[in-house]
């Protein structure tokens, strides 16, 4: 019998002290997960505040001429005269140069003498018809004549006036390609007659932006190897949208009397869209891409807290934040990425304060 009480003393033992195991290993891991579960994560934050923002778009254009033309003679012939030096300034209506018009001022000596003659059979014809001694459809037989000569003679002042080339108007003539004696025909380029005291900027814009820009708007440019900024103002947009590239082209027009722009530049171009006076600013690095959008951590309660955004522009470093933050708010700029929602944390501000952490 003793033998039997002393096994069942060792058995009751030894559950006893595998249950007092187990109910201490348990513990111990539920201290550890608490350990685990209450430990701070420390990140860098800013707290959002209100600030002026310029929103504008960067584009590309190139200047063109307000007036272009290349110069050519209407009629052929052999050049007589060159009225103007290269890269000289004209003014509009001033003779460029003339053709040699000996022929057709011969021609309009001949029609208008032809032109005379018809004139006076038309009035003896008036006369004759007058007193019946001739019909009416031999009257108008000579009026038909009449009337030819004189559109004969006009047209051959019309093609005499072309023999002179004036300027249609002012600006610079570039390097001519004639010299006198030169035998020209409509093909022939003579010179470029340039306008360049105003200049025009093409450039095309993003379709979402259409409702921002309207004619009037000022916009600033550079061109290659200045910083100097100069000032340009917006007269023309296209009625339609480019199907392929999904953008609107319009046009400015520039003021260049000190001569520093050429057409042809390339240009960037700074477009104001809008003056917001209490945007709120977040730096590029806090926002964190979603499926649906964007993301970003902010400090409530000494937890990181996700919220969902939506942006507009941006500039080098910061975006804009449209909705779902408000001034005041703490975001978490640095060491975001191992943060989920509700991680307790401890913030350092940019003046080294710490906020909404446990110390």
């Amino acid at each position: 019998m003793k033998i039997k009480y002393i096994v069942y003393t060792l058995l009751i033992l030894g559950l006893s002290g595998l249950v007092a195991f187990r109910i201490l290993t348990n513990s111990e891991q539920g201290n550890s997960d608490t350990k685990i579960n209450d430990s701070v994560t420390t990140v860098s934050g800013m707290v959002v505040t209100p600030e002026k923002f310029e929103d504008y778009l960067s584009l590309s254009g190139s200047l063109e001429a307000n007036e272009q033309i290349d110069l050519h003679s209407e009629i052929s012939g052999v050049v007589e005269s060159i009225n103007f030096e290269e890269g000289q300034k004209v003014k509009k209506g001033q003779v460029l140069f003339r053709v040699n018009d000996i022929e057709l001022r011969a021609q309009l000596s001949q029609t208008q003498t032809a032109q005379k003659l018809a004139g006076e059979n038309e009035r003896r014809a008036k006369l004759l018809l007058d007193k019946q001694a001739i019909s009416q459809q031999e009257y108008e037989i000579s009026s038909a004549d009449f009337q030819s000569s004189q559109a004969q003679s006009q047209l051959m002042a019309a093609q005499l006036s072309k023999t002179v080339v004036r300027a249609p108007f002012s600006g610079t003539i570039g390097l001519r390609e004639i010299s006198k004696g030169t035998y020209v025909t409509p093909l022939t380029a003579i010179a470029k007659l340039v306008n360049t005291d105003q200049l025009k900027i093409t450039f095309a814009i993003p379709e979402k932006y259409a409702s921002q820009v309207s004619i009037g708007n000022t916009l600033t440019f550079t061109v290659s190897g200045s910083d100097e900024k100069h000032t340009a103002t917006i007269y023309a947009i296209e009625p339609e949208i480019e199907l392929a590239t999904r953008t609107l082209r319009m046009r400015a027009i520039a003021e260049n009397n000190d001569g520093k722009l050429y057409p042809g530049m390339f240009s960037s171009v700074r477009l104001p869209l809008e003056i917001v006076s209490d945007a709120l600013m977040v730096p590029s690095e806090a926002l964190i891409p979603i499926q649906n959008g964007k993301m970003i951590f902010i400090a409530e309660g000494g937890r990181a807290k996700e919220i969902v955004v939506s942006t507009g522009a941006r500039t080098s470093k910061s975006v804009r934040v449209l909705s779902g933050l408000k001034p005041g708010d703490t975001i978490l700029t640095y060491g975001v990425m191992s943060l989920k929602n509700g991680t307790p944390i401890k913030v350092n501000l940019e003046n080294e304060a710490k906020i909404g952490g446990v110390q």
